[in-house]
């Protein structure tokens, strides 16, 4: 029989990381569940250390060539996927214990509802939180996915969340045509809010996952990229459902997205300082402990 959850991991040079993310998502205490692995042709190790859960027989190991980035790899992996429902965990990210129970309880809660989503902790590279309990923009409870859809575009980010944060009815997902990669910065964005389009979603206003800032995000192009996708994102989604946003809904999204980028960019320039100075404090305190000591 198939199992309740497929928990797919799309994993590309993240040895870093991977045994971690890997043991988050073992560790849950919902038991019915398959773990998918798909490997981009990592070059740094992460498919050798992959190789320790190969005996696990909830887990499947699988390798993809290079080619077609992110997007490819996370069709490969969800396509394999067997459960009822899915959720996509990135190979550096995290998920708590509960965070499947929770979720599964919550979609089961009403046939309606066809997407679970909850806060989530930014974590640094020791899996520290430096920032907990962010998203969803006060949404909670049961929510209209067009609703969800409508406020997600005027807010101009992403309100539900990282993939490690959503749980989505795979057979949607599969319906409205697996993920969304139209504006690639935007795909879980653009995928939820496709299958939000679908039902109701609920929003858990609890932590159940962490987000791991990497380098990538402070580079400037990147602000501009993303706001640009935004952008695309917004007047897809006006276009292929009429009477869900007016021009204003919009204009107002593309204006705070453009927005959001520059802050999301200069928010992750502190959050990397303050991340230096904590791995530097260690070290201090180390370098002055003989003298403390003479």
């Amino acid at each position: 029989m198939s199992p309740t959850v497929s928990v797919v991991v799309p994993s590309y040079n993240n040895a870093n990381h991977i045994e971690r993310t890997m043991g988050s998502i073992l560790a849950q205490t919902f038991a019915d569940m398959e773990l998918l692995v798909s490997d981009h042709s990592s070059d740094d190790g992460t498919w050798e250390l992959l190789q320790q859960y190969a005996d696990d027989p909830r887990v499947s190991l699988m390798q993809i060539p290079r080619g077609g980035g992110a997007p490819a790899n996370w069709e490969y992996v969800s396509q394999h996927a067997t459960g009822r429902y899915l959720k996509l965990v990135c190979g550096d990210d995290l998920i708590y214990p509960t965070c499947l129970a929770e979720q599964v309880a919550a979609i089961e809660s009403d046939p309606d509802v066809v997407l679970v989503a909850c806060l989530r902790d930014i974590l640094d590279d020791a899996d520290r939180p430096i920032v907990k309990a962010r998203g969803l923009h006060g949404l909670a409870g049961k929510v209209p996915g067009r609703v969800a859809v409508r406020r997600t575009v005027r807010a101009g980010t992403n309100i539900f969340g990282e993939p490690g944060c959503i749980l989505m009815d795979r057979q949607v997902l599969a319906d409205t045509g697996w993920w969304d990669a139209r504006a690639p910065y935007l795909i879980d964005q653009a995928t939820a809010s496709r299958v939000a389009l679908r039902g109701s979603i609920v929003a858990l206003r609890k932590s159940l996952a962490g987000f791991r800032i990497s380098d990538q995000q402070w580079s400037v192009s990147l602000a501009h990229t993303q706001a640009e996708h935004a952008a695309r994102f917004h007047h897809v989604v006006a276009a292929e459902n009429p009477g869900l946003l007016s021009e204003a809904d919009v204009r107002l999204g593309d204006r705070k997205a453009a927005a959001m980028a520059w802050i999301r960019r200069s928010t992750y320039l502190v959050l990397r300082q303050r991340m230096r100075l904590e791995d530097l404090a260690p070290n201090a305190r180390r370098r002055q402990t003989p003298a403390r000591l003479g």
